[in-house]
């Protein structure tokens, strides 16, 4: 059965970059580069992922092994116009994706081929319609949410994740772009509750895959009484 999954690799407090770039110049010299290559360290190392791309060399670790798993459960990919836009030139004729992505963007752009059967498609109808596109295609394999994380926030905010996966680095950055920020339009008293289903440490990465459960309303606990949580009408 297909399911929408993401994942993202997030410091410890909870930032998949460093500041937001806005100016002039490369992106590779700026703050947000600087936070966005440390929290993914862990997959330019990884055997799987260098292998993907037609590097060499690389660690054949269970870091490399996770990124092999991810690659291998998706059938389609959606992803936002940014990533798409400044992954162009250095995934080069050959994408590691190897599937049909749907990028969500408000240019319309017509489909762009490349080697090795990935696809861009651009959507311009909005994050539900990339989503069911590249459910229609996936072959009953995972649609997975690329990023980045401002677009994994919309296809949380819309009810539409199965399932969100966390690569947490032991690092603080202090600031940045934030994954999961204020911009869900949750409630006062409202949360989207998740379960993890799994969780592999590494001495560079924790992995921790929850299925998400939804919105649901926050009720006060017993504080002790045992009587169960208290729900007010």
């Amino acid at each position: 059965m297909t399911k929408v999954t993401a994942q993202l690799s997030v410091s410890l407090d909870g930032f998949y970059a460093g500041p937001q770039f806005t100016g002039d110049g490369n992106w590779i010299d700026s703050a947000e580069a600087a936070g966005f290559f440390r929290v993914t360290r862990w997959i330019t190392h990884a055997m799987a992922w260098r292998e993907r791309l037609g590097f060499e060399g690389g660690e054949q670790d269970t870091n490399s092994d996770i990124v092999a798993e991810s690659f291998g459960a998706a059938g389609a990919y959606v992803m936002g116009r940014r990533m798409a836009d400044g992954g162009e030139v250095p995934w080069g004729d050959e994408p590691p994706f190897r599937a049909p992505v749907f990028v969500v963007t408000h240019r319309p752009r017509q489909t762009l081929l490349r080697g090795g059967g990935t696809s861009f498609t651009y959507v311009t109808d909005g994050v539900a319609s990339a989503v069911e596109q590249a459910r229609a295609v996936a072959g009953g394999k995972d649609v997975a949410v690329a990023g980045g994380g401002s677009l994994v926030r919309q296809v949380l905010k819309a009810g539409l994740l199965d399932e969100l996966e966390l690569h947490v680095v032991p690092v603080v950055l202090g600031t940045g772009l934030r994954l999961l920020d204020a911009d869900l339009d949750l409630g006062d008293k409202e949360a989207i509750e998740l379960t993890p289903t799994r969780v592999i440490p590494t001495p560079e990465v924790t992995h921790i895959r929850y299925a998400v459960g939804g919105r649901a309303p926050l009720v006060l606990d017993d504080r002790g009484s045992g009587g169960g949580p208290t729900v007010t009408h």
